[in-house]
């Protein structure tokens, strides 16, 4: 406990340290910045135990016509690291001197997890399906209240960036309403490999709440709003990543901020529901099914063996699909997950 303790001093030194760099402020306020600028700052958005503020990274590009304001947010949990450079890119990319519309960029929400190596807020609670958020809730309520109240309400448009959880790899796909001609259109300018016809439900404990995800909650303001799921955690993919900044490019052509050219419109696979397949055993867990590949019903997806190397049990796809996301992790207990299915959206119903 004493080293974990020290540990988090030493995160809270070194996060004010760095925020000397930038200017602290408390709100986000669009018209103290000229045009044609681009500029950082630490939000401020709650108070640690030592009455220091905890801030997010945020950068402004301000163009110098007017135009949409387009918010991209990276790291809501702590392990989703390739959005943060797909941020970084997508601003080294930019010419600020013929952006049309301003870009508010957070390449890092989760400013508690980012710096333990975490993928959860520090009361173990998952942010991203505790939106709206409460002004006087709990510490994870608050905090989402703050991102609630000081980011979605300066935005247009919302490009929320993820990848896979601990454990798990992902295809680089997209979560979109597509019976919303803007937000599909959002989906298909992305180079991914599959697009997932979703309101903003989770693919796992999607049970019926009052709290709901960030990209839902946008929504509900208007705003339309988009979920990229670019790969796995804890890492910088580069492939993924340069994929991932040609479909921000391609979002910002078409919302006319930039004279560049659409550079591609994907022909991804697209599915109507996805839900994960669980082991109903321990042991371990060798997933045959990869990433994209495309199944038929009972075809082989996984093999659990016990500690002797003796098979368990062959897991077979209850139906056809498409693998959106697998297990990286071969140690299983009962529970554990297999595959992320999709199925697509010309399947029989």
């Amino acid at each position: 406990m004493r080293t974990v303790y020290f540990l988090f001093l030493f995160v809270i030194q070194v996060t004010l340290s760095a925020q000397s760099t930038a200017q602290l402020i408390e709100e986000i306020d669009l018209r103290n910045i000229a045009p044609g600028q681009l500029e950082t700052y630490w939000l401020k958005i709650i108070d640690n135990g030592l009455s220091q503020p905890i801030s997010i990274p945020v950068i402004i590009a301000k163009g110098k016509n007017p135009g949409p304001v387009l918010g991209l947010t990276a790291a809501l949990h702590g392990n989703e690291l390739n959005g943060i450079m797909v941020i970084h890119k997508v601003l080294e990319d930019m010419d600020i001197n013929s952006l049309k519309g301003t870009i508010i960029a957070i390449p890092g929400l989760n400013a508690i997890s980012i710096p333990l190596h975490q993928r959860r807020y520090i009361d173990k609670e998952d942010l991203n399906r505790n939106f709206p958020g409460k002004e006087k809730g709990n510490r994870s309520q608050q905090y989402v209240w703050q991102i609630n109240s000081k980011i979605l309400s300066k935005i247009d448009y919302l490009v929320d960036m993820h990848t896979a959880s601990f454990g798990r790899e992902n295809t680089l796909y997209v979560r979109a309403d597509l019976s919303d001609p803007k937000m599909e259109k959002m989906a298909l300018l992305q180079n991914a490999d599959i697009i997932l016809n979703n309101k903003g439900v989770p693919s796992a404990n999607d049970q019926i709440s009052a709290t709901r995800t960030m990209r839902a909650e946008a929504i509900l303001k208007g705003i339309p709003s988009i979920t990229i799921e670019y790969g796995n955690p804890q890492v910088f993919q580069p492939e993924i990543i340069e994929r991932g900044v040609d479909g921000i490019e391609n979002i910002m052509s078409w919302l006319e901020m930039t004279d560049n050219k659409i550079k591609v419109e994907t022909t991804a696979t697209v599915c109507k529901k996805s839900y994960w397949i669980y082991v109903d055993k321990g042991g371990y867990l060798e997933v045959k099914a990869q990433l994209n590949q495309k199944v038929k019903k009972n075809d082989l997806i996984a093999v659990l063996r016990d500690p002797f190397g003796a098979t368990i049990k062959e897991y077979l796809s209850p139906e056809d699909g498409i693998i959106i996301g697998r297990s990286s992790n071969p140690v299983n207990m009962n529970g554990g997950r297999i595959i992320h299915l999709g199925i697509l959206q010309n399947a029989d119903e």
